[in-house]
């Protein structure tokens, strides 16, 4: 076997055992980024989950009876009533 012909199959086997490394690397930065993705989809969806809820509490303390309740025992306002409107016309 000649020289030349031995550091070809030196190199080559160099090679491959690189690529391997390469492949192996490259499925275990996939797996890691996997399992964040799925972690960060998982946080993402107990977050839509309480948005809801707030947005569900938020509608019910705006309803409008609780506010015209409201409006009336603590700020004492009430529906005015004909005699105390005034029509202002320009």
């Amino acid at each position: 076997m000649s020289r030349a012909r031995l550091f070809l199959l030196l190199f080559l086997g160099v090679s491959v055992l690189v690529s391997a490394m390469g492949v192996v690397y490259a499925k275990y930065t996939s797996r890691r980024y996997f399992v964040q993705l799925q972690t960060l989809q998982a946080e993402r969806d107990a977050i839509e989950v309480e948005w809801g809820r707030l947005q569900l509490e938020q509608s019910t303390w705006a309803t409008h009876g609780r506010v015209a309740r409201i409006a009336g025992r603590k700020l004492q306002m009430h529906l005015p009533k004909a005699e105390e409107m005034m029509v202002v016309r320009p």
